[in-house]
């Protein structure tokens, strides 16, 4: 899913945020406080979160604790596990029924049971809605649903997909209550129910989109999760150093990969050091970066131009000079970590080099320099980012790079969705771990990222191929399709995230929530006592 802070979600993957209250006595109270709620601030804002339209990382942090899905990822986990199922599996030899028997008792947190008609009517309101937002693509696959009594509910696919599972786990497979939720369209931020394990108390909105959203234990949840606190507040912020102020007031507990990366470095090399008074847990991540190139337009749509420019930039630089060892360089579409990725950009491209990126240009008669426009909204780095990568694309004169803001996170995500931009930053926090979550919704028939470039082979053969394997060991069509993406370079991947989570000294269990699936775990972290 998208994110405002992978390239500032170009992250890939949303935003909008609070400010900071001028007065630290009152911020302790607005945060940790004194009733044991935990606080988590994010930059990673969003303006959806009914699941039906809900497809960026701020939404997704709040939907996978507050939503209940058929299956889930325990911590550490990279195969889905049942949670409001009791079990599913695959049925018949051909792969194309999947058939999940619910627990017994289930309920919203409203007290309304929880049954297969719930299942059934979540899904199919993913489809129906089709909001262009949201993740609908990871549900494609499904031709239809059936229930058999309030237990049983089994998906018919139009084609083999061994994925199915861990997309059912996602935030995409949430079940909602057909009593609440409208069957066509979106309901309000404000009006939400699940079956999780906590309940939406509040949400405080800034405009659009929320600012700070209370959740509190769901005594009524049945499922896999144990939790460690009661009661769990997120808080939005739109400026990573309204972040770090509130973190150091201690308006907020902890943070994700949402403070700026120099800041962050500088917090861990104080706690190894034991002279800071902020603690860091540092694990891996699938979040990744790129840069998105609208391939309707006259000049992203030439590919020698997409070519060089993935031979000028320099992720190493990057990761180091930028986000200062917070991230590593990505060669690929797929991050490192998950079966299945390869090094296709650099065993094209080599290392960064001028003098290749103009023979390209030279030989497809392209004039230089380039006149490309880069947009971008938000990035953990700010606009040293972007200031990065636009000197790395004029290294050589190639490139005569414009860079512009669009600080309105909505604005952006519409920006890219009706071809506004020529090339744009954006990053991707996965929805499952698999390799197939960096393919299917990014490259097939312009992706989530709507920048209009598809190719038949992936689409129409070696993704059917890939999805219905159930040995995720990856290679094969993984690899030939990799190869496809660095040879045509829709996206240039920049870099992979390292998960680099911030907390106060007595809050426990970080290290817990912390790998490839994305998925933030609130009921992990709990306090210790004083």
């Amino acid at each position: 899913m998208t994110t405002p802070n992978r390239l500032a979600a170009l992250s890939c993957a949303a935003l909008v945020a609070t400010t900071v209250a001028g007065c630290a006595s009152v911020e302790k109270a607005a945060g940790g406080g004194g009733d044991g709620t935990i606080t988590m601030g994010t930059t990673n804002a969003t303006s959806v979160l009914d699941p039906a339209g809900a497809y960026d990382a701020g939404s997704w942090l709040v939907l996978n604790n507050a939503f209940q899905s058929l299956l889930s990822f325990p911590s550490g986990a990279t195969v889905p596990q049942p949670d409001a199922a009791e079990s599913c599996q695959f049925t018949g030899a051909d792969a194309l029924t999947y058939t999940c028997t619910l627990r017994s008792g289930l309920k919203f947190s409203n007290g309304h049971p929880l049954t297969a008609q719930d299942v059934k009517f979540s899904i199919d309101r993913v489809k129906k809605i089709a909001d262009p937002s949201g993740p609908g693509p990871l549900l494609s696959t499904i031709a239809s649903v059936d229930v058999s009594g309030d237990r049983q509910v089994t998906f018919h696919l139009e084609s083999p997909d061994a994925v199915l599972p861990a997309k059912l786990a996602s935030a995409a497979g949430a079940i909602v209550d057909h009593q609440v939720f409208p069957a066509d369209k979106l309901l309000g931020n404000t009006s939400l129910i699940g079956s999780g394990p906590y309940k939406i108390d509040s949400v405080e909105m800034k405009g659009k989109a929320p600012s700070k959203i209370q959740l509190s234990a769901n005594p009524g949840y049945q499922g896999a999760a144990e939790r460690k606190n009661d009661k769990f507040t997120v808080r939005y912020f739109d400026k990573p150093e309204e972040l770090k102020s509130a973190l150091d007031s201690g308006a907020v507990d902890l943070t994700d990969n949402s403070l700026d990366p120099s800041v962050a470095a500088k917090i861990k090399s104080d706690d190894m050091a034991g002279t800071g008074t902020l603690r860091v847990a540092e694990g891996a991540s699938g979040e990744t970066r790129y840069l998105v190139f609208n391939t309707k337009d006259e000049t992203g749509g030439n590919q020698a131009v997409r070519q060089a420019a993935a031979q000028l930039i320099d992720r190493k630089a990057i990761s180091q000079d930028v986000y200062a060892g917070t991230v590593q360089p990505l060669y690929s579409v797929v991050p490192a970590g998950l079966a299945g990725h390869n090094t296709a950009f650099f065993d094209k491209y080599g290392e960064p080099d001028p003098a290749k990126a103009k023979r390209i240009l030279n030989n497809a008669h392209v004039t230089t320099p380039v006149k490309l426009t880069l947009t971008w909204s938000r990035a953990r780095a700010g606009a040293a980012e972007l200031e990065a990568v636009k000197q790395e694309l004029e290294n050589g004169g190639l490139f005569q790079v414009t860079v512009q803001q669009e600080p309105d996170w909505t604005a952006y995500q519409a920006g890219w969705k009706n071809g506004s931009y020529q090339a744009y930053t954006v990053g991707w926090t996965p929805d499952y771990a698999d390799a197939d979550d960096y393919i299917s919704p990014l490259v097939v028939d312009g992706g989530a990222y709507h920048n209009g470039w598809n190719n038949p082979q992936i689409s129409d053969k070696l993704v059917p191929e890939s999805i219905k394997l159930t040995d995720r060991s990856g290679g094969g069509a993984y690899d030939q399709i990799q190869k496809i993406l660095a040879d045509a370079v829709p996206m240039v991947p920049l870099f992979q995230n390292k998960s680099f989570y911030v907390y106060r000294p007595g809050i426990t269990g970080v290290d817990s929530t912390m790998d490839n699936t994305g998925v933030f775990r609130f009921w992990e972290i709990g306090r210790t006592a004083k």
